[in-house]
């Protein structure tokens, strides 16, 4: 399974952290409050705000924890100051992985951060190390029982997006950073739901894995550090099968 979009090998990474309601929402959150600090606590007019507010919907994120996170983005209540940090590491077999932190306390990030990839068969990398062999871009990841793919083309093509992926059960558009409002937008205007969007670090190569201890001991390092309580988001250049770590 492609490593590139990090949904069908990783949706199973998801699941198991978003059974942790306090992780998810505390998540959510961070994201809540840095997309109302960025561009305002309207989510008519901030289609970032608008598409975490239906992943918080659709987590059952309650009410007050939305309204609070966006209340503190936007400066009506006081809130913590969050820092975005990322950290780029090597895993076992040589993976390369980047770990996106959005943290109140950035020695205890580091510490986690670092001691969770010696603990597991890997070690952080200085910073700049891996970025050049990962883009940063918008990705929208759609069911492709959700439309056909000529229909998904003539939505997003003319808002922005790069590339349309068919990946058998899911779709995954890519887009600038810079088009990523306006291909949601777009989206969303079509009636077109996404299964997740993101900014997303996409390689630009990918190393295949084909034995099961090695996918093992990878998955094993990724979901750690998944459930670190200051990491949003791990992304990694390996292209292995799910069956390998079932």
């Amino acid at each position: 399974m492609s490593g590139h979009s990090k949904w069908a090998t990783t949706k199973r990474h998801k699941a198991a952290v978003d059974a942790k309601r306090g992780k998810i929402f505390s998540s959510l959150s961070k994201d809540l409050t840095l997309a109302a600090k960025d561009g305002g606590g309207d989510p008519a007019t901030n289609a970032r705000l608008r598409m975490l507010l239906q992943k918080a919907k659709a987590a059952n994120m309650p009410a007050d924890n939305v309204d609070r996170a966006i209340k503190k983005g936007t400066g009506e209540l006081p809130g913590v100051v969050y820092e975005q940090l990322i950290y780029e590491g090597y895993g076992p077999g040589g993976i390369g992985i980047i770990v996106e932190v959005t943290t109140d306390n950035k020695n205890r990030a580091a510490s986690d951060v670092r001691s969770t990839f010696t603990k597991n068969g890997g070690n952080l990398a200085t910073p700049g190390a891996l970025q050049f062999n990962f883009t940063k871009q918008g990705q929208f990841i759609i069911s492709t029982e959700k439309t056909t793919e000529d229909a998904l083309m003539d939505v997003v093509l003319d808002a922005g997006a790069e590339d349309i992926r068919n990946n058998g059960d899911f779709f995954e558009v890519l887009c600038p950073v810079s088009a990523f409002n306006a291909v949601g937008e777009a989206l969303e205007k079509a009636g077109i739901e996404t299964e997740d969007s993101e900014i997303a670090w996409i390689p630009n190569s990918e190393t295949v894995v084909t034995d099961p201890e090695l996918a093992k001991k990878i998955v094993k390092l990724t979901d750690a550090l998944d459930d670190l309580e200051d990491v949003q988001n791990v992304y990694s250049n390996e292209d292995l099968d799910g069956s390998l770590v079932d």
